[in-house]
Protein backbone atom coordinates (compact mmCIF):
# COMPACT_ATOMS: atom_id res chain seq x y z
CA UNK A 1 0.00 0.00 0.00
CA UNK A 2 1.27 3.63 -0.73
CA UNK A 3 -0.57 7.09 -0.11
CA UNK A 4 1.71 9.71 -1.00
CA UNK A 5 0.83 13.04 -0.09
CA UNK A 6 2.43 15.12 -2.72
CA UNK A 7 0.85 18.69 -1.73
CA UNK A 8 -0.42 19.51 1.87
CA UNK A 9 -1.98 22.08 3.82
CA UNK A 10 -1.82 23.80 6.80
CA UNK A 11 -0.85 21.08 9.82
CA UNK A 12 -3.83 20.22 12.12
CA UNK A 13 -2.15 21.79 14.66
CA UNK A 14 -2.58 25.36 12.90
CA UNK A 15 -6.35 24.69 11.86
CA UNK A 16 -6.96 23.57 15.49
CA UNK A 17 -5.14 27.11 17.03
CA UNK A 18 -7.27 29.20 14.42
CA UNK A 19 -11.03 27.24 15.44
CA UNK A 20 -9.91 28.27 18.69
CA UNK A 21 -9.81 32.07 18.08
CA UNK A 22 -12.97 31.33 16.39
CA UNK A 23 -14.61 29.86 19.10
CA UNK A 24 -13.70 32.56 21.91
CA UNK A 25 -14.97 35.51 19.26
CA UNK A 26 -18.33 33.42 18.90
CA UNK A 27 -18.94 32.86 22.29
CA UNK A 28 -18.26 36.58 23.68
CA UNK A 29 -20.51 37.40 20.82
CA UNK A 30 -23.44 35.22 21.64
CA UNK A 31 -23.51 36.28 25.52
CA UNK A 32 -23.86 39.95 23.87
CA UNK A 33 -27.07 39.06 22.11
CA UNK A 34 -28.37 37.55 25.23
CA UNK A 35 -27.80 39.91 27.43
CA UNK A 36 -28.81 43.35 25.74
CA UNK A 37 -30.79 41.58 22.40
CA UNK A 38 -31.47 44.58 19.96
CA UNK A 39 -29.09 46.72 21.07
CA UNK A 40 -26.54 44.37 20.64
CA UNK A 41 -27.49 43.14 17.33
CA UNK A 42 -27.79 46.93 15.79
CA UNK A 43 -24.08 47.23 17.43
CA UNK A 44 -23.08 44.51 15.87
CA UNK A 45 -24.65 44.93 12.23
CA UNK A 46 -22.67 48.73 12.51
CA UNK A 47 -19.37 46.91 13.33
CA UNK A 48 -18.90 44.11 11.00
CA UNK A 49 -21.87 45.50 7.91
CA UNK A 50 -21.58 49.30 8.59
CA UNK A 51 -25.62 48.95 8.43
CA UNK A 52 -28.05 49.71 11.27
CA UNK A 53 -31.80 50.86 9.52
CA UNK A 54 -34.37 51.23 11.71
CA UNK A 55 -35.64 48.02 11.48
CA UNK A 56 -33.73 45.23 10.18
CA UNK A 57 -36.96 43.36 9.28
CA UNK A 58 -37.66 44.35 5.72
CA UNK A 59 -41.61 45.49 5.05
CA UNK A 60 -43.87 44.11 2.19
CA UNK A 61 -42.97 47.37 0.05
CA UNK A 62 -39.13 46.98 0.62
CA UNK A 63 -39.48 43.62 -0.86
CA UNK A 64 -41.30 44.48 -3.39
CA UNK A 65 -38.86 47.46 -4.32
CA UNK A 66 -35.98 45.12 -3.82
CA UNK A 67 -37.52 42.09 -6.38
CA UNK A 68 -38.58 45.70 -8.83
CA UNK A 69 -34.40 45.78 -9.31
CA UNK A 70 -33.66 42.20 -10.65
CA UNK A 71 -33.41 41.69 -14.21
CA UNK A 72 -36.07 39.69 -16.16
CA UNK A 73 -33.38 37.11 -17.01
CA UNK A 74 -31.77 36.57 -13.45
CA UNK A 75 -35.73 36.09 -11.97
CA UNK A 76 -35.73 33.99 -14.80
CA UNK A 77 -33.16 32.01 -13.93
CA UNK A 78 -34.44 32.08 -10.20
CA UNK A 79 -37.18 30.83 -11.08
CA UNK A 80 -36.11 27.69 -13.25
CA UNK A 81 -33.50 26.75 -10.27
CA UNK A 82 -36.13 26.84 -7.15
CA UNK A 83 -38.53 24.43 -10.08
CA UNK A 84 -35.69 22.07 -9.91
CA UNK A 85 -35.12 22.42 -6.19
CA UNK A 86 -38.98 22.20 -5.35
CA UNK A 87 -39.55 19.12 -7.62
CA UNK A 88 -36.67 17.50 -5.93
CA UNK A 89 -38.06 17.81 -2.50
CA UNK A 90 -41.57 17.32 -3.39
CA UNK A 91 -40.34 13.53 -4.08
CA UNK A 92 -38.42 13.19 -1.07
CA UNK A 93 -41.34 14.51 0.61
CA UNK A 94 -43.50 12.30 -0.72
CA UNK A 95 -41.16 8.97 0.11
CA UNK A 96 -41.80 10.02 3.83
CA UNK A 97 -44.80 8.15 4.78
CA UNK A 98 -46.55 8.25 8.02
CA UNK A 99 -47.35 4.63 9.38
CA UNK A 100 -49.76 2.71 11.21
CA UNK A 101 -49.55 -0.76 11.90
CA UNK A 102 -50.88 -3.71 14.10
CA UNK A 103 -48.13 -5.06 16.05
CA UNK A 104 -50.50 -7.95 18.03
CA UNK A 105 -54.20 -8.03 18.15
CA UNK A 106 -55.19 -4.83 19.62
CA UNK A 107 -51.67 -3.17 20.16
CA UNK A 108 -51.40 -0.10 16.90
CA UNK A 109 -48.23 1.58 16.84
CA UNK A 110 -47.76 4.00 14.02
CA UNK A 111 -45.37 7.51 13.77
CA UNK A 112 -46.34 10.62 11.99
CA UNK A 113 -43.70 13.54 9.95
CA UNK A 114 -44.39 16.55 12.13
CA UNK A 115 -43.11 19.64 10.70
CA UNK A 116 -40.72 22.08 12.87
CA UNK A 117 -42.85 24.96 13.97
CA UNK A 118 -39.94 27.47 13.21
CA UNK A 119 -36.96 27.79 11.23
CA UNK A 120 -34.73 30.36 10.83
CA UNK A 121 -32.14 30.30 7.62
CA UNK A 122 -29.18 31.81 7.45
CA UNK A 123 -28.11 32.90 3.42
CA UNK A 124 -24.31 34.09 3.25
CA UNK A 125 -23.51 37.77 1.88
CA UNK A 126 -20.01 38.75 2.05
CA UNK A 127 -17.64 38.40 -0.91
CA UNK A 128 -20.29 36.95 -2.41
CA UNK A 129 -24.38 36.88 -2.22
CA UNK A 130 -25.66 33.09 -2.10
CA UNK A 131 -28.68 33.46 -3.98
CA UNK A 132 -28.85 29.66 -4.06
CA UNK A 133 -29.12 29.09 0.05
CA UNK A 134 -32.24 30.89 0.00
CA UNK A 135 -33.40 28.68 -2.57
CA UNK A 136 -32.10 25.00 -0.80
CA UNK A 137 -33.07 26.58 3.19
CA UNK A 138 -36.30 28.03 2.20
CA UNK A 139 -37.83 26.41 -0.28
CA UNK A 140 -37.50 23.26 1.34
CA UNK A 141 -38.58 23.97 4.64
CA UNK A 142 -41.60 25.33 2.79
CA UNK A 143 -42.20 21.93 1.11
CA UNK A 144 -41.78 20.41 4.53
CA UNK A 145 -44.92 22.58 5.32
CA UNK A 146 -42.94 24.66 8.15
CA UNK A 147 -45.28 27.23 9.35
CA UNK A 148 -43.41 30.46 10.14
CA UNK A 149 -40.15 30.33 8.00
CA UNK A 150 -37.80 33.59 8.84
CA UNK A 151 -34.71 34.67 6.63
CA UNK A 152 -31.84 36.73 6.92
CA UNK A 153 -28.91 37.71 4.77
CA UNK A 154 -26.09 40.70 5.12
CA UNK A 155 -26.43 43.46 3.38
CA UNK A 156 -25.02 44.13 0.07
CA UNK A 157 -23.54 47.43 -0.51
CA UNK A 158 -24.91 49.05 2.02
CA UNK A 159 -28.76 47.21 1.02
CA UNK A 160 -30.40 44.22 1.15
CA UNK A 161 -29.10 42.03 -2.03
CA UNK A 162 -32.08 41.88 -4.68
CA UNK A 163 -32.05 38.80 -6.02
CA UNK A 164 -31.12 37.22 -2.76
CA UNK A 165 -34.59 38.67 -1.14
CA UNK A 166 -36.43 37.70 -4.48
CA UNK A 167 -35.07 34.24 -3.51
CA UNK A 168 -36.48 33.97 -0.06
CA UNK A 169 -39.78 35.63 -0.61
CA UNK A 170 -40.26 33.38 -3.67
CA UNK A 171 -39.34 30.22 -1.94
CA UNK A 172 -41.63 30.87 0.92
CA UNK A 173 -40.38 32.94 3.76
CA UNK A 174 -42.87 35.01 5.65
CA UNK A 175 -40.46 37.27 7.18
CA UNK A 176 -37.35 38.78 5.94
CA UNK A 177 -34.11 40.38 7.80
CA UNK A 178 -30.83 42.09 6.62
CA UNK A 179 -28.93 40.63 9.00
CA UNK A 180 -25.38 38.94 8.56
CA UNK A 181 -22.92 36.54 10.23
CA UNK A 182 -23.08 35.89 14.44
CA UNK A 183 -25.72 38.44 14.93
CA UNK A 184 -28.05 36.99 12.34
CA UNK A 185 -28.14 33.23 13.63
CA UNK A 186 -27.54 34.45 17.21
CA UNK A 187 -30.98 36.89 17.07
CA UNK A 188 -32.99 34.11 15.23
CA UNK A 189 -32.01 31.51 17.84
CA UNK A 190 -31.69 33.15 20.75
CA UNK A 191 -34.74 35.94 20.42
CA UNK A 192 -34.51 40.10 20.75
CA UNK A 193 -37.19 42.28 21.45
CA UNK A 194 -38.16 42.41 17.97
CA UNK A 195 -37.46 38.89 16.80
CA UNK A 196 -38.86 35.90 17.90
CA UNK A 197 -36.63 32.83 18.53
CA UNK A 198 -37.27 29.95 16.21
CA UNK A 199 -36.91 26.23 16.82
CA UNK A 200 -34.89 25.56 14.46
CA UNK A 201 -31.27 27.23 12.73
CA UNK A 202 -30.63 26.21 8.83
CA UNK A 203 -27.83 26.88 5.98
CA UNK A 204 -24.53 27.04 5.31
CA UNK A 205 -21.88 30.56 6.68
CA UNK A 206 -18.55 30.96 7.03
CA UNK A 207 -16.35 29.92 10.02
CA UNK A 208 -18.53 31.94 12.54
CA UNK A 209 -21.69 31.22 11.43
CA UNK A 210 -20.76 27.37 11.81
CA UNK A 211 -19.53 27.84 15.06
CA UNK A 212 -22.04 29.89 16.17
CA UNK A 213 -24.71 27.33 15.63
CA UNK A 214 -22.54 24.36 17.27
CA UNK A 215 -22.63 26.77 20.19
CA UNK A 216 -26.68 27.51 19.90
CA UNK A 217 -27.64 23.29 19.62
CA UNK A 218 -30.06 22.22 21.57
CA UNK A 219 -31.33 25.48 22.81
CA UNK A 220 -32.46 25.25 19.07
CA UNK A 221 -32.05 22.10 16.60
CA UNK A 222 -29.45 22.85 13.57
CA UNK A 223 -29.55 21.28 10.65
CA UNK A 224 -25.49 20.32 10.50
CA UNK A 225 -22.32 21.81 11.17
CA UNK A 226 -21.79 23.31 8.08
CA UNK A 227 -18.76 25.25 7.72
CA UNK A 228 -16.29 26.71 5.04
CA UNK A 229 -16.75 24.81 1.61
CA UNK A 230 -14.83 21.45 0.89
CA UNK A 231 -14.14 20.11 -2.19
CA UNK A 232 -12.24 16.53 -3.73
CA UNK A 233 -11.78 15.15 -6.91
CA UNK A 234 -11.44 11.37 -7.37
CA UNK A 235 -10.09 11.32 -10.62
CA UNK A 236 -7.86 9.08 -12.39
CA UNK A 237 -6.30 9.17 -16.58
CA UNK A 238 -9.88 9.42 -17.71
CA UNK A 239 -9.69 12.74 -17.36
CA UNK A 240 -6.72 15.65 -17.53
CA UNK A 241 -5.62 18.26 -15.33
CA UNK A 242 -7.36 20.99 -16.94
CA UNK A 243 -10.85 19.40 -15.49
CA UNK A 244 -9.46 18.45 -12.19
CA UNK A 245 -7.90 22.06 -11.44
CA UNK A 246 -10.79 23.70 -12.51
CA UNK A 247 -12.71 21.63 -10.52
CA UNK A 248 -10.86 22.31 -7.56
CA UNK A 249 -10.61 25.66 -7.34
CA UNK A 250 -14.20 26.36 -8.59
CA UNK A 251 -14.88 25.59 -4.41
CA UNK A 252 -10.89 27.20 -3.49
CA UNK A 253 -12.36 30.61 -4.37
CA UNK A 254 -14.85 30.58 -1.44
CA UNK A 255 -13.16 31.79 1.27
CA UNK A 256 -9.67 31.74 2.29
CA UNK A 257 -9.86 28.19 4.68
CA UNK A 258 -11.53 26.18 1.52
CA UNK A 259 -10.39 22.83 1.67
CA UNK A 260 -9.65 21.88 -1.90
CA UNK A 261 -7.92 17.92 -2.51
CA UNK A 262 -7.21 15.85 -4.95
CA UNK A 263 -6.88 12.04 -5.05
CA UNK A 264 -5.67 9.86 -7.79
CA UNK A 265 -3.38 7.02 -8.77
CA UNK A 266 -2.03 8.43 -11.51
CA UNK A 267 1.61 10.79 -10.78
CA UNK A 268 0.50 12.55 -14.49
CA UNK A 269 -2.48 13.71 -13.27
CA UNK A 270 -0.99 14.93 -10.10
CA UNK A 271 2.10 16.82 -11.29
CA UNK A 272 -0.36 18.55 -14.11
CA UNK A 273 -2.91 19.39 -11.70
CA UNK A 274 -0.34 21.12 -9.71
CA UNK A 275 1.37 23.04 -12.93
CA UNK A 276 -2.62 23.48 -13.73
CA UNK A 277 -3.92 24.97 -11.07
CA UNK A 278 -1.03 27.74 -10.46
CA UNK A 279 -1.74 28.43 -14.16
CA UNK A 280 -5.29 28.61 -13.90
CA UNK A 281 -3.99 31.16 -10.22
CA UNK A 282 -2.50 33.65 -12.63
CA UNK A 283 -5.79 34.55 -14.97
CA UNK A 284 -8.76 33.24 -12.36
CA UNK A 285 -10.30 36.71 -11.50
CA UNK A 286 -10.93 36.02 -7.50
CA UNK A 287 -7.42 34.24 -7.18
CA UNK A 288 -6.46 36.33 -4.69
CA UNK A 289 -8.60 33.97 -2.34
CA UNK A 290 -8.46 31.07 -4.22
CA UNK A 291 -4.40 31.05 -4.00
CA UNK A 292 -4.69 31.32 -0.45
CA UNK A 293 -6.94 28.51 0.22
CA UNK A 294 -4.98 26.17 -2.17
CA UNK A 295 -1.65 27.43 -0.25
CA UNK A 296 -2.94 26.47 3.38
CA UNK A 297 -6.15 24.00 2.47
CA UNK A 298 -5.00 22.21 -0.62
CA UNK A 299 -4.12 18.80 -0.77
CA UNK A 300 -2.69 15.62 -3.33
CA UNK A 301 -2.68 12.48 -2.70
CA UNK A 302 -1.42 9.67 -4.83
CA UNK A 303 -2.67 6.35 -4.02
CA UNK A 304 -1.31 2.80 -6.11
CA UNK A 305 -5.21 1.57 -6.19
CA UNK A 306 -8.85 2.43 -6.24
CA UNK A 307 -9.10 0.92 -2.91
CA UNK A 308 -6.57 3.04 -1.71
CA UNK A 309 -8.22 6.20 -3.18
CA UNK A 310 -11.59 4.57 -1.69
CA UNK A 311 -10.06 4.46 1.73
CA UNK A 312 -8.61 7.39 1.96
CA UNK A 313 -11.78 9.06 0.29
CA UNK A 314 -13.80 8.05 3.25
CA UNK A 315 -11.71 8.71 6.16
CA UNK A 316 -11.62 12.55 4.95
CA UNK A 317 -15.27 12.43 5.04
CA UNK A 318 -15.17 15.70 2.35
CA UNK A 319 -18.49 17.90 1.66
CA UNK A 320 -18.10 17.58 -1.91
CA UNK A 321 -16.52 14.99 -3.87
CA UNK A 322 -16.49 15.05 -7.61
CA UNK A 323 -15.70 11.26 -9.03
CA UNK A 324 -14.04 11.05 -12.21
CA UNK A 325 -13.05 7.49 -13.39
CA UNK A 326 -12.93 4.70 -15.12
CA UNK A 327 -15.90 3.19 -12.46
CA UNK A 328 -17.89 5.80 -11.36
CA UNK A 329 -20.59 3.23 -10.20
CA UNK A 330 -17.98 1.40 -8.28
CA UNK A 331 -17.20 4.74 -6.32
CA UNK A 332 -21.51 5.29 -5.85
CA UNK A 333 -22.14 1.94 -4.13
CA UNK A 334 -19.10 2.25 -1.94
CA UNK A 335 -18.40 5.44 -0.40
CA UNK A 336 -19.91 5.81 3.36
CA UNK A 337 -19.02 9.09 4.41
CA UNK A 338 -19.15 12.22 2.35
CA UNK A 339 -21.52 15.65 1.75
CA UNK A 340 -22.89 14.91 -1.79
CA UNK A 341 -21.22 13.11 -5.19
CA UNK A 342 -20.94 14.28 -8.44
CA UNK A 343 -20.50 11.82 -10.88
CA UNK A 344 -18.78 12.28 -13.74
CA UNK A 345 -17.04 14.59 -15.87
CA UNK A 346 -19.99 16.06 -17.20
CA UNK A 347 -21.37 16.51 -13.70
CA UNK A 348 -19.83 19.38 -11.54
CA UNK A 349 -20.35 21.10 -8.19
CA UNK A 350 -21.32 24.25 -9.26
CA UNK A 351 -24.20 23.21 -10.99
CA UNK A 352 -24.87 21.20 -7.57
CA UNK A 353 -24.72 24.34 -5.87
CA UNK A 354 -27.05 26.60 -8.05
CA UNK A 355 -29.55 24.45 -9.71
CA UNK A 356 -29.48 20.99 -10.43
CA UNK A 357 -32.24 20.12 -7.73
CA UNK A 358 -30.32 18.53 -4.58
CA UNK A 359 -29.31 20.24 -1.88
CA UNK A 360 -26.28 22.39 -1.46
CA UNK A 361 -26.23 22.74 2.82
CA UNK A 362 -24.11 19.95 2.97
CA UNK A 363 -22.07 18.28 5.89
CA UNK A 364 -18.34 19.27 6.33
CA UNK A 365 -15.33 18.57 8.71
CA UNK A 366 -15.97 14.95 8.69
CA UNK A 367 -19.26 15.21 9.66
CA UNK A 368 -20.68 13.64 6.58
CA UNK A 369 -19.62 10.48 8.75
CA UNK A 370 -22.96 10.51 10.61
CA UNK A 371 -24.98 12.92 8.69
CA UNK A 372 -26.21 13.51 5.36
CA UNK A 373 -27.46 17.31 4.36
CA UNK A 374 -29.97 19.19 4.35
CA UNK A 375 -33.00 17.92 2.53
CA UNK A 376 -36.81 18.39 3.10
CA UNK A 377 -37.01 15.43 5.90
CA UNK A 378 -35.09 17.48 8.08
CA UNK A 379 -37.52 19.86 8.90
CA UNK A 380 -39.56 17.06 10.03
CA UNK A 381 -39.78 15.25 13.11
CA UNK A 382 -40.81 11.62 13.70
CA UNK A 383 -42.99 11.41 16.61
CA UNK A 384 -44.21 7.85 17.51
CA UNK A 385 -47.83 6.98 19.34
CA UNK A 386 -49.00 3.84 20.90
CA UNK A 387 -53.03 2.73 21.56
CA UNK A 388 -53.62 -0.59 22.77
CA UNK A 389 -57.91 -1.03 21.92
CA UNK A 390 -58.90 -4.57 23.66
CA UNK A 391 -58.61 -5.95 27.24
CA UNK A 392 -56.70 -8.79 26.18
CA UNK A 393 -53.74 -6.67 25.10
CA UNK A 394 -53.73 -4.79 27.80
CA UNK A 395 -53.43 -7.50 30.03
CA UNK A 396 -50.51 -9.52 27.70
CA UNK A 397 -48.79 -6.64 27.39
CA UNK A 398 -48.76 -5.17 30.80
CA UNK A 399 -47.98 -8.61 32.38
CA UNK A 400 -44.33 -8.84 30.39
CA UNK A 401 -43.79 -5.02 30.97
CA UNK A 402 -44.41 -5.68 34.32
CA UNK A 403 -41.75 -8.32 34.99
CA UNK A 404 -39.01 -6.06 32.38
CA UNK A 405 -39.73 -3.49 34.74
CA UNK A 406 -38.90 -5.28 38.08
CA UNK A 407 -35.76 -6.80 36.57
CA UNK A 408 -34.59 -3.45 36.01
CA UNK A 409 -35.41 -2.19 39.41
CA UNK A 410 -38.33 -0.20 38.22
CA UNK A 411 -41.22 -0.77 40.62
CA UNK A 412 -43.07 2.33 39.88
CA UNK A 413 -43.30 1.48 36.22
CA UNK A 414 -44.21 -1.91 37.29
CA UNK A 415 -47.36 -0.61 38.87
CA UNK A 416 -48.28 1.25 35.71
CA UNK A 417 -48.23 -2.03 34.31
CA UNK A 418 -49.80 -4.04 36.66
CA UNK A 419 -52.65 -1.51 37.11
CA UNK A 420 -53.68 -2.36 33.71
CA UNK A 421 -53.49 -6.34 34.10
CA UNK A 422 -55.70 -5.61 37.28
CA UNK A 423 -58.29 -3.63 35.58
CA UNK A 424 -58.51 -5.47 31.96
CA UNK A 425 -57.04 -8.76 32.63
CA UNK A 426 -58.91 -11.94 31.75
CA UNK A 427 -59.75 -14.31 34.30
CA UNK A 428 -58.12 -17.10 32.31
CA UNK A 429 -54.85 -15.07 32.63
CA UNK A 430 -53.54 -15.14 35.98
CA UNK A 431 -51.91 -11.87 37.18
CA UNK A 432 -48.20 -11.80 36.79
CA UNK A 433 -47.99 -15.00 34.15
CA UNK A 434 -48.01 -14.00 30.70
CA UNK A 435 -50.46 -15.77 27.77
CA UNK A 436 -48.31 -17.40 25.30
Amino acid sequence: MAITPLKSGKPAQARAEDDAKVRATVEAILKDIETRGDAAVRDLALKFDRYAPPAFRLTASEIEAAMAKVSHRDMEDIRFAQAQIRRFAEAQRASMQDIEVETLPGVILGHRNIPVQSVGCYVPGGKFPMVASAHMSVLTASVAGVPRIIASAPPVNGEPHPAIVSAMHMGGAHEIYVLGGIQAVGAMALGTETIRPVDMLVGPGNAFVAEAKRQLYGRVGIDLFAGPTETMVIADDTVDAELCATDLLGQAEHGYNSPACLITRSRRLAEGTIAEVERLLKILPTAETAAISWRDYGDVILCDTHDEMLQVANDMAYEHVQVMTDRDDWYLENMRSYGALFLGARTNVANGDKVIGTNHTLPTRRAGRYTGGLWVGKFLKTHSYQRVTTDEAASLVGAYGSRLCMLEGFVGHAEQCNMRVRRYGRRNVPYGVAAE
